[in-house]
């Protein structure tokens, strides 16, 4: 990010304030009420911008995979969710993407390859929602064209056990054992070589892989 790009709000004092205080509260009862356990096969990528494309279990998921990363990330959030101010604030402070769903596909695009550019992490759930059965779902190819548009590495990662935690059908989570996996981080001439359709079956492979050595490690 140079010296003319706007510092992102939630790289203000306040912020990361607030993230490093939630950071370590939240990691604490990660630990203690549902187990997380996570694996790095290679570290991330300390600067720069970053896919991380997660399978989707629960409402728990970009907690999760906060508190599992050094790294600060950004997850995605309904424009709605800015309506009541003083949790607007809390969500900008926290690097939130703001994604206006009656808006565009190709618009909500052009926001996070906006903030990929500006050396963001961004967490992408390539399903598109929530798994109804704990496995992972089809992915949808928009992440794809992300990649490539904003030329920065992909980083695969599966959890496992947070659906079992907070399913689709229950109303607050229960305790329970999480892992999340983390796999090789796919730079941007690896995925530019790729067709789209390559694309999302090779990540298709990786996810699948990695969520079975997530089962096999619980």
């Amino acid at each position: 990010m140079n010296a003319a790009t706007p510092r992102p709000r939630g790289h203000t004092a306040f912020g990361r304030w607030l993230y490093t205080v939630l950071w370590i509260l939240c990691r604490t009862l990660g630990v203690a009420v549902f187990g997380v356990r996570t694996r790095f096969v290679q570290p991330l990528p300390a600067r720069g911008g970053l896919i991380v494309l997660s399978s989707h279990q629960s409402h728990l998921d970009p907690l999760l995979l906060g508190l599992a990363c050094d790294r600060r990330l950004s997850s995605l959030a309904r424009s709605s969710l800015y309506a009541f101010k003083p949790f607007g604030f809390i969500i900008t402070a926290l690097d939130a993407v703001p994604i206006d769903r009656e808006a565009s596909a190709v618009a909500a695009m052009k926001t996070v390859i906006k903030r990929l550019e500006d050396g963001a992490a961004v967490i992408i759930f390539p399903e598109g929602t929530r798994t109804a059965t704990g496995r992972l779902g089809e992915l949808k190819s928009g992440f794809a064209l992300i990649a490539k548009k904003a030329r920065v590495p992909i980083v695969p990662v599966a959890i496992v056990g947070a659906w079992e935690c907070w399913p689709k059908t229950r109303l607050l989570p229960r305790p329970g054992r999480i892992r999340l996996e983390f796999g090789r981080v796919m730079q941007p001439d690896e995925i530019a070589a790729l067709d789209d359709r390559a694309l999302v079956a090779e990540c298709t492979a990786r996810l699948t892989a990695l969520d079975a050595a997530a089962r096999d490690a619980m």
